[in-house]
């Protein structure tokens, strides 16, 4: 099935690249940074036990109300429209005291939905139907019914569910796009999660941009150069269509 929204550096167009590489016997598997969750959504389960994780506060709190509160938050956007003059409104509203937990994922539901690649920031100027938007959160709260949903950071959430029989899949904010991201991942971040996954106990797949910094510092492990096109760019004339990015394997 597919995701319920878009991210900044989601990964629909290589679901199928990187779930094809997952490996058998998974016992657990653990979406670190889970973004949109386009891999977790790619299968209708991929292990007994499932955990979507995400730094960012608000989109863990979208992926709670889904799974607890579906029904209360597809009423709450039953009474909205895509309109750039609400857009601007949900920027400054969504994240002000006294808005319960539902209304603020109501808000930042659509922020995502009618923002410009949905980066939260800019009008998206596109046709998006609301009642079709919200009927679709059935079906993602049917994949979440046994979904762990957890708001960590990245080395708290390894140390935790961590097993030799887990398999974690990593999409952390690329080297040098840091910016289009809500949440900070400097350069020590990079290198920190580096560390941590060359002492994991279980597997591990990351999908990174393909640069001179992250091929150096996983030169241990298994490197795969993939390409794929260009979400945005391609929709320009005169751009190259075509991005590279690596596959990076414990096993």
């Amino acid at each position: 099935m597919n995701s319920f929204i878009g991210w900044i550096g989601g990964k629909k167009l290589l679901r199928k690249e990187i779930v094809s590489r997952f490996p058998e016997n998974i016992g657990r598997y653990i979406e670190v940074f889970g973004g949109a969750g386009w891999i977790l959504f790619a299968k209708d389960k991929h292990a007994k036990m499932e955990v979507y994780n995400d730094y960012n506060s608000d989109l863990v709190n979208l992926y709670k109300c889904i799974k607890f509160h579906c029904l209360e938050l597809q009423r709450e956007l039953s009474f909205m429209l895509n309109s750039r003059e609400l857009f601007d409104d949900f920027k400054t509203q969504y994240n002000i005291k006294g808005m319960t937990d539902i209304q603020r994922a109501a808000r930042f539901f659509m922020l995502i939905k009618t923002s410009y690649g949905s980066d939260i920031r800019s009008y998206g100027c596109v046709k998006k139907d609301v009642s079709i938007m919200t009927k679709y959160l059935t079906k993602i709260q049917e994949r979440l019914s046994s979904v762990v949903i957890e708001n960590k950071d990245f080395e708290g959430l390894i140390k935790i569910y961590d097993k030799p029989d887990a398999l974690l899949y990593l999409d952390p904010p690329y080297y040098g796009t840091e910016r289009y991201y809500q949440a900070q991942f400097a350069k020590d971040d990079h290198e920190r999660l580096c560390n941590i996954l060359k002492n994991v106990k279980g597997r591990f797949i990351l999908s990174y941009n393909d640069c001179d910094f992250i091929r150096e510092l996983y030169n241990d492990f298994t490197i795969e150069e993939i390409t794929r096109n260009h979400s945005l760019v391609g929709r320009y004339d005169n751009k190259d269509h075509s991005y590279k990015e690596l596959i990076i394997r414990n096993y």
